[in-house]
């Protein structure tokens, strides 16, 4: 028979006793919310738990420090959030990240695991909360309404600075590329057709100023999500709490994380709108499509070995095919590209539940958050992989490009304001008429000689913007 023990925080509403799991440390609030929503796959992200365990930890101590809570109660709920924010008791945060009541679960599941491990710290026996209690200690002058929201901002801008460094190291990688590969001049491409040429160099460095300014986009997220509603209780009022608490708490939380939080100069507006969410969720979406463009880029520019571009080569990391010996799929820009999807789709949610808040709450907090902080472990997650499994690894298949770049008609460009585009259209048909390449067929009508085909192929003059009149004499 499994082994329970009755939970009674609350004595209202018949919802008093539940039987709980006896290896667990959550209590009866948390059980409801098991049995109304049922136990998800999808759990509440790392990051979340410790933000959550930071705001708990924030207000025990604004308590404390203004006498509302006698010191050894705080200092129990102090100890055990700071166990959770060490990575402890996590698997006890068992509420489902689609949930109604925009977070309440949550916030109880929160305040039941602590009450109760602050509770066996003291020697009390577990589901009995006459010395700490869930609602009455835990969550003294809170409403899940100020709670919830700050602890997602606190999580994000955790997770930002995490993102910002993964992104730098990205960058960094790809500049590296440019550099390695300034002097491998190729095939340029539009609409996958050729085009005039450029180095290997000048394609990396597109990407690695597009990731630039990913990474600056990343900074100023942060600004955008640092002001909370901590304090504000229900609907940003403040109502029930203490007004000394109010204007201190997250000044304490402040310390806590070393975050650059304010508290918010309207309170009911910082409650009730999270427009800031759907901005930052923007700037994800952004990077994300930037990572999808630079991935879905790189497959292209590997495809082969035979029958594709293959002007680069994708480091090997897997087995292709069970069946086709020695294939080689692109499976990290793939991966990266299913991320940068997913987070695209999560944006479009995160956008929906901003516009369907009602009045002074957001009712869909808990899907946003879960859709954001997705976003976010893809986002790291990826451009981790990207630089380490991929990116770090590309070599240039330099003779690939050369005969390609030789071999396509578009080298004929550069004659065009010598000769005009309607006499450099014939050259290109002629030689197609008689097969052969567009350097063959210049040097042998002595259009042009070999040594300034060269010369004007060469990667000192890809890095030149334009031409010169001197350099119009053929």
């Amino acid at each position: 028979m499994k082994e329970t023990y009755t939970s009674k925080e609350i004595r209202t509403q018949k919802m008093d006793d539940s039987e709980v799991p006896a290896n667990s440390m959550y209590g009866s609030q948390t059980c409801r919310a098991l049995d109304n929503f049922g136990v998800s796959p999808e759990k509440m992200y790392t990051m979340f738990i410790k933000a959550f365990a930071y705001v708990k930890q924030a207000c025990v101590r604004t308590n404390s420090l203004l006498g509302y809570m006698n010191q050894e109660k705080a200092d129990l709920i102090e100890a055990v959030c700071k166990e959770i924010i060490a990575g402890e008791h996590h698997d006890e945060f068992v509420v489902s990240p689609f949930q109604g009541g925009a977070g309440t679960s949550t916030n109880m599941n929160f305040n039941e695991v602590i009450a109760n491990l602050a509770n066996a710290k003291a020697g009390q026996a577990k589901g009995e909360f006459s010395y700490i209690h869930p609602l009455k200690d835990v969550n003294m002058h809170q409403s899940t309404n100020d709670v919830y929201p700050t602890s997602l901002k606190v999580a994000i801008l955790l997770y930002l600075k995490e993102l910002e460094k993964s992104i730098t190291f990205l960058q960094e990688a790809l500049q590296e590329k440019e550099r390695e590969f300034q002097n491998v001049v190729k095939t340029g491409r539009t609409q996958l057709q050729d085009a005039v040429p450029l180095t290997l160099g000048m394609e990396f460095s597109a990407y690695s100023d597009a990731i630039a300014r990913d990474r600056w986009r990343i900074f100023k997220s942060r600004e955008r999500i640092k002001v909370v509603n901590l304090g504000g209780t229900a609907i940003g009022t403040g109502l029930g709490a203490p007004r000394k608490y109010i204007f201190k708490v997250t000044e304490v939380l402040r310390r806590l994380t070393g975050l650059n939080l304010a508290r918010g100069e309207n309170l009911v507006d910082a409650t009730q709108n999270v427009d800031a969410f759907a901005e930052v969720s923007g700037m994800l979406k952004a990077f994300a499509a930037n990572l999808f463009k630079i991935a879905n880029d790189l497959r292209l520019l590997s495809s082969g070995p035979q029958g594709g571009l293959g002007e680069i080569n994708l480091p090997k990391v897997q087995k292709g095919s069970t069946i086709m010996p020695t294939k080689v799929n692109p499976v990290i820009p793939e991966f990266v590209a299913q991320s940068a999807l997913q987070v695209m789709g999560n944006d479009a949610v995160i956008t929906q539940v901003t516009a369907l808040g009602n009045l002074e709450l957001n009712q869909f907090l808990p899907l946003l958050t879960h859709n954001i902080m997705q976003s976010l472990e893809l986002l790291n997650t990826a451009s981790i992989k990207f630089r380490t499994h991929c990116i770090d690894g590309i070599t240039a298949n330099e003779e690939v490009c050369r005969q390609k770049l030789y071999n396509s008609p578009i080298i004929a460009t550069v004659l065009v304001p010598v000769l005009g585009y309607d006499k450099v259209e014939e050259i290109v048909t002629e030689a197609g008429k008689n097969k052969q390449s567009i350097s063959e067929y210049l040097t042998e009508n002595k259009i042009i000689s070999e040594e300034k085909i060269q010369e004007i192929l060469s990667p000192t003059k890809m890095y030149k913007l334009g031409y010169t009149d001197d350099e119009l004499r053929f």
